[in-house]
């Protein structure tokens, strides 16, 4: 009884701030899927031996994930500034607030950023990158070895940074749900406890 009256108040706290829309639910959620994929694929290409079918497959699927990540990015980007999230708890202390803003800006930039590298380290090097093989996206820039060599550099530390900024990501949510039980892991889950107990009880 005392776990179902704890999840009632996460949930009521979350309702009091809002929770996030299903578009942004979905489009977050889509976006770790696929974080998780082309990271996979990104840790297996230099497994791969070089100049072999195998390892095309996977350069042509991690730049294609990182494409549609970029994608996803940019409308997330124009979602979230036609559609504000809803505001964090009151109790939370103002600096932690902040952070918790800064974390969010600082991912935003990450995950547009790092396919970008990954594009202009292909198109400064004078190859197309191709979409799946459905279509190829010409190279936007003059060719350019410098540029090519520093895109590759950006994109391989940045990796670090993901890394690092979605670990943190991570612990705090745990820390909402787990600790402080406020309510704030809930407003992104894809669907509400309540939807969720309603779907139970229906099956």
């Amino acid at each position: 009884m005392e776990r179902e009256a704890d999840a009632d108040r996460r949930e009521t706290e979350a309702e009091l701030t809002g929770g996030y829309d299903p578009v942004a639910r979905a489009s977050h959620w889509l976006v770790a899927i696929l974080a998780v994929v082309v990271v996979t694929l990104g840790w297996a290409i230099p497994e791969a031996a070089r100049n072999t079918a195998s390892r095309e497959l996977l350069l042509l699927l991690h730049r294609s994930i990182g494409v549609t990540i970029l994608g996803v990015m940019l409308f997330r980007g124009v979602w979230r500034w036609r559609h504000p999230p809803p505001p964090l708890p009151a109790s939370l202390p103002r600096m932690e607030t902040r952070l918790a803003h800064a974390s969010h800006a600082v991912l935003y930039l990450l995950f547009i950023a790092m396919p970008l590298a990954g594009y202009l380290n292909a198109a400064a090097a004078g190859h197309p990158v191709s979409f799946f093989g459905l279509f190829a996206i010409p190279p936007l820039v003059p060719e350019n070895g410098r540029l090519s060599q520093v895109a590759i550099a950006v994109h391989l530390v940045g990796q670090y940074l993901v890394y690092a900024f979605v670990a943190l990501h991570v612990a705090a949510a745990l820390l909402h749900a787990g600790i402080r039980r406020n309510g704030v892991l809930e407003r992104m889950l894809p669907l509400p406890r309540r939807a969720r107990g309603s779907m139970t009880a229906s099956s």
